[in-house]
């Protein structure tokens, strides 16, 4: 991806956060923003290092502009986790906004090939799923077997080593992954 796409990225996610923010109606992608083929990503939201919300999809049917713009609404506006703090205006110059582009999913009979820092994980076992992305064992500094046990246990609900299990799905994935403080990305 190039850098002014990815700047385009950005501005899209900014519009669209301060918008859900605002309770204003979401951007519309400009018409001279790099057209992008279909590409599942996640938008993370945090403010001052602490996590204020994570929203994404893997499987898009719609250009990546239109995914960052609807992801980034949903990451201010729709994570439970952060429904009794949203974020609210005089929060937005202390916003930081993280873009991962994630490539397609790959599943793995080898839940332990995977590349700490380098993979991303999705398991999924009966209608629990749940996902970290790579860059969360890089931040926790987690283990392999760690990655996989809190992954299954603080996302799928699931045992912790679920991911052994034959009947478990575990994918992998990569992510091109860029942000910066929503105060610099041009308006």
């Amino acid at each position: 991806m190039t850098e002014e796409q990815k700047q385009s990225l950005l501005k899209t996610a900014k519009a669209a956060v301060g918008a859900a923010v605002r309770g204003e109606p979401g951007p519309r992608i400009a018409a001279g923003d790099p057209k992008t083929p279909p590409q599942g990503c996640f938008v993370t939201l945090t403010i001052d290092g602490q996590l204020r919300g994570c929203i994404g999809q893997f499987i898009a049917e719609k250009p990546l502009g239109e995914l960052v713009g609807d992801m980034g609404r949903a990451a201010a506006r729709e994570d439970p986790r952060f429904f009794h703090t949203p974020i609210r205006e005089n929060d937005l110059n202390r916003l930081h906004i993280e873009i991962s582009a994630l490539s397609p999913l790959v599943r793995t009979k080898d839940p332990m090939s995977l590349r700490l820092g380098t993979d991303g994980i999705y398991i999924i076992r009966g209608r629990r799923s749940g996902c970290f992305l790579p860059q969360v064992a890089t931040e926790t500094g987690w283990t392999k077997e760690e990655f996989l046990s809190y992954c299954c246990t603080m996302k799928a609900n699931l045992p912790s080593d679920a991911w052994k299990d034959p009947n478990t799905e575990v994918y992998l994935f990569t992510a091109e992954i860029f942000g910066a403080d929503y105060t610099k990305i041009e308006d």
